[in-house]
């Protein structure tokens, strides 16, 4: 079956009449959205909802009669008709096509010549989702999953762009020259200016960008990936890595969160792992600063969360120092991802009362951490990069008091599909890690017990 195409319109409806036939909550919600847009609602109908006839109170809403006439679509723009009586619903149909006007009826696709669309509202950008009235909560669907993708600053980079568009066309009048200079604008630190709520300096920088319309200026997003499974990216991380001109990744990125990079993106690997250190912190280090400098929007995504051991703070530091503007991102800590889909609380009252993240790298070092500290029953140590310290972990402490049969897991691969976790005491800390599938994490602490009543991933 071909389905008959509609043609999309916005349509002003400032300072116009329309009609609306019926006054119960489906009525109701029509009407909150035509007065939004400015329209003059006339309204027949035999009762209102409380709501509406506050409206007409306020004199927002005009009730011209309680019963129909065809007269009154004598001197409006548009008719809604929102009543459960489908022989009512037809006449006005009829009646509204006879006098050419434009009609809809509410749930009834067949009886009306445009379809109001369900609307994303950015306003001023408004993105409106019809599906030819086949399916309304298909369209309302869609509208929640893009609310989660459109950013919430877009609405105020139109309006900035709206006072300022005679401005520009003026200053550079070549059609090109204005395409490109909103191009560059849009994917510069105006954007981070807008989205931070700068709004004067973002203003400021727009005009400086006129000036000097060819200079374009870098910027860095230190973006924490999460654990692995994409799904627990944060809104502003997909964001980054969608509009990123270059992407500097570590070794912990999954593939599924890799497949949301532009793909005209340069996706650079610079990923270490104990005891194979791909690219050294240093080179790292330069390229930030060497491709924000050649005026690139650039996103350093670092598994789990950026200032959890992952050097973020060494980064920020070195872009500080070069005055390349950047944003932080914070991502879901591998401690606390991997352990809720493994089932195994970091805290519980009745086990743990305080938990404490240490890294394995520290653990043979000269900067040894405070084993007497870390050896109390009563709390839960996440490990990060441990596997291979596992026994000077695990003698450590016991000789400090920790019992040897302490609930001990490994947990690899952590919220992702493949997800492996091993189980045991302390005293068999070594073999587990020996086993165990990088990444991965150890937990070490009587919450493990609660890991086989409460794993729920998978399953």
């Amino acid at each position: 079956m071909v389905m008959q195409k509609s043609y999309p319109i916005f349509i002003k409806l400032q300072n116009k009449s329309v009609l609306v036939v019926g006054g119960g909550v489906v009525a109701e919600r029509k009407i909150q959205s035509l007065l939004a847009s400015g329209a003059n609602v006339y309204l027949v109908s035999q009762t209102v909802t409380k709501t509406i006839q506050s409206w007409i109170d306020e004199k927002r809403v005009i009730w011209m009669a309680k019963e129909f006439n065809p007269q009154h679509l004598d001197e409006v723009y548009l008719v809604i008709a929102a009543t459960n009586d489908s022989e009512l619903n037809q006449m006005i149909f009829l009646e509204a096509e006879k006098k050419y006007k434009l009609v809809n009826v509410v749930d009834n696709p067949e009886l009306c010549n445009f379809t109001l669309p369900a609307i994303l509202d950015r306003t001023p950008v408004q993105i409106a989702i019809g599906t030819e009235g086949t399916s309304p909560v298909l369209s309302r669907h869609l509208r929640n999953q893009l609310e989660l993708q459109i950013p919430q600053h877009i609405g105020d980079i139109a309006q900035i762009a709206g006072e300022y568009r005679q401005l520009v066309k003026r200053k550079l009048q070549d059609s090109q020259l204005i395409r490109e200079f909103w191009e560059r604008l849009l994917s510069s630190e105006f954007d981070l200016l807008v989205r931070n709520q700068s709004l004067e300096e973002a203003e400021q920088y727009l005009q400086t960008a006129l000036e000097q319309p060819q200079k374009q200026t870098g910027k860095v997003f230190l973006v924490g990936a999460g654990p692995g499974d994409s799904g627990l990216l944060t809104l502003k991380a997909f964001e980054a890595i969608q509009c990123a001109d270059v992407l500097l990744h570590d070794a912990l990125i999954s593939e599924e969160i890799l497949n949301l990079v532009r793909k005209d993106a340069e996706k650079i690997y610079v990923g270490k792992r104990a005891g194979n250190h791909h690219v050294v912190q240093k080179n790292i280090n330069e390229l930030l600063v060497e491709y924000a400098k050649q005026g690139k929007k650039v996103v350093r995504l670092k598994g789990g969360d950026p200032f959890v051991f992952g050097r973020g703070g060494e980064e920020l530091q070195v872009l500080i120092e070069n005055n390349i503007p950047y944003q932080v991102i914070p991502g879901i800590t591998a401690a606390i991802g991997a352990t809720a889909y493994a089932g195994v609380p970091l805290t519980h009252r009745d086990y743990a009362q305080t938990v404490i993240f240490i890294t394995g790298h520290l653990a043979n070092t000269q900067q040894d951490l405070n084993w007497g500290l870390l050896a109390d029953s009563h709390q839960t140590l996440a490990v990060y990069m441990g596997t291979l310290q596992a026994k000077h972990i695990a003698e450590k402490l016991i000789s400090h008091g920790r019992s040897k049969t302490t609930p001990v897991a490994i947990i690899s691969r952590g919220t992702l599909s493949n997800q492996i976790v091993v189980t045991g005491q302390l005293s068999e800390l070594e073999d587990l890690a020996q086993q165990a599938v990088s990444p991965s994490i150890m937990l070490i602490g009587e919450t493990v017990e609660l890991h086989n009543q409460l794993n729920w991933f998978g399953k």
